[in-house]
């Protein structure tokens, strides 16, 4: 092969540059210091909305939290005229399903969207987690426009995984065989086989069908031995909500499914159980019920709602009322929350599916209003529910979730008050994701 001086000497050049850029020793720029100057800060802890605040980050923290007036710009910082909006911490959706089957396109594009509405950060509820992985590392350090992902192995029994879904999230292994995605029967090496699910990379175990309460105590002591989290179904059939709740899980999923605490027999699987015995909640809510509620309140487990699912279901059966009717109502699942919050439990706001490509706006902020409207839960509560609370799902409430000194500087601007109404998140401006800024403006719907 021959090789030109001139394609040579243009070879080495490119080589050498890039032997600069990747000096090991070399010194790091320094981390860019910006001042949002003279908001309405919201922060994310239930308080009441503070007018004229500053906010000074450094590189991806939050130094500086104060009154506009006694914030000055620091030499070498960069003002951004924050006035007349309102600034809240980055948005989290603690249900969202990105690899289901694994779709890189797809996952980016609505990635993107959550961003540029003000999502910083997502919890992946168990997908293939080889793609997962691999989307979670290009957010994190910037390589395509996403929040952080904190992500789930899927743990369940035997039967699951005749489920189809299983097989596509496990393509080129055998399903129920993998880390990612595991079938637990009798003779399984729990050791082994959390250690095995922690190697993804995965922030927690998600226990999601046909096993006892037994195997649920059983993996979830397991788990926390090992430093992950656990999170479930809130029924797991056959074990029961008060077995799941029992077994000491950091947060249970889908609200509707605490109801079956109140039906006459447990169903025994996933993919053969009854709906909810709607008719024995309405005098009232069975005590079974609210006493699972108090104990949720008292452990401090999570309730992950998803009302956005319900909604989704009701549409779907009035659109084709000949097929079989949800398993639960929204309207029931609406009560059972609201009854939640009022109990004392923690609500956080997963959406559990995506809006239309159509659709400008996250499926998060359609949860939100669900949250306000339809549970009853007021603007602030809802906030707290989408930030505080959703950083309290994956365990980083000290870094995340509300706006504070040291904290990630991962912050949402709008120009309406989500103190009176959380449809305000739709006015999102400006998202913040560890200090990076993504302007809303430059958001292409469907790209």
């Amino acid at each position: 092969m021959r090789i030109t001086n001139g394609l040579l000497a243009a070879s080495l050049a490119l080589a050498l540059s890039s032997a600069a850029l990747a000096q090991p020793d070399a010194p790091p720029p320094a981390p860019p210091l910006i001042l949002y100057r003279d908001a309405t800060l919201i922060d994310g802890t239930g308080a009441p909305p503070r007018p004229h605040m500053s906010i000074l980050t450094r590189g991806e923290r939050i130094e500086r939290v104060a009154p506009a007036a006694a914030l000055p710009a620091p030499d070498g910082a960069e003002v951004v005229d924050a006035k007349g909006l309102f600034v809240l911490p980055g948005l989290i959706n603690t249900h969202e399903h990105l690899a289901t089957p694994p779709n890189r396109p797809f996952a980016e594009a609505m990635m993107k969207k959550d961003l540029y509405g003000g999502v910083t950060a997502l919890r992946d509820m168990a997908d293939d987690l080889r793609q997962v992985a691999d989307l979670a590392r290009a957010a994190r350090v910037g390589e395509i426009p996403g929040p952080d992902i904190y992500y789930a192995a899927l743990m369940a029994g035997p039967e699951f995984f005749m489920d189809p879904r299983t097989q596509a999230v496990t393509m080129g292994a055998v399903p129920g065989q993998t880390p990612w995605m595991r079938a637990v029967g009798p003779d399984t090496d729990l050791r082994q086989a959390v250690a095995e699910a922690k190697g993804t990379g995965a922030t927690a175990i998600k226990i999601y069908a046909d096993l006892p309460g037994g195997a649920v105590a059983a993996i979830t002591a397991e788990a926390h031995r090992q430093g992950l989290m656990v999170w479930a179904h809130a029924a797991v059939f056959p074990a029961t909500p008060a077995q799941v709740i029992d077994a000491g899980v950091n947060g249970v999923s889908h609200v509707c499914m605490l109801a079956y605490q109140a039906s006459a027999a447990m169903p025994g699987a996933y993919h053969h159980r009854a709906a909810v015995e709607a008719e024995r909640f309405v005098a009232a809510t069975p005590g079974g019920v609210t006493a699972l509620f108090d104990d949720m309140r008292a452990r401090g487990t999570l309730l992950d709602a998803t009302l956005w699912v319900y909604d989704e279901m009701a549409a779907d059966h009035a659109a084709h009322p000949e097929g079989a009717a949800p398993y639960c109502s929204d309207t029931l699942a609406a009560r059972l929350t609201h009854e939640a919050f009022t109990r004392g439990v923690i609500i956080s706001a997963g959406t559990d599916g995506f809006s239309e490509a159509s659709d400008p706006w996250p499926a998060l902020q359609d949860e939100l209003i669900l949250l306000q409207d339809k549970a009853h839960l007021p603007p602030l509560a809802v906030v707290r529910a989408a930030t505080w609370a959703g950083a309290y799902a994956f365990g980083h409430e000290a870094e995340a979730g509300t706006i504070a000194e040291g904290k990630l500087a991962n912050l949402a601007f709008t120009t309406d008050d989500p103190s009176k109404d959380v449809r305000a998140l739709k006015t999102v401006t400006l998202t913040v994701k560890r200090g990076a800024r993504y302007w809303r403006k430059d958001y292409v719907v469907g790209r």
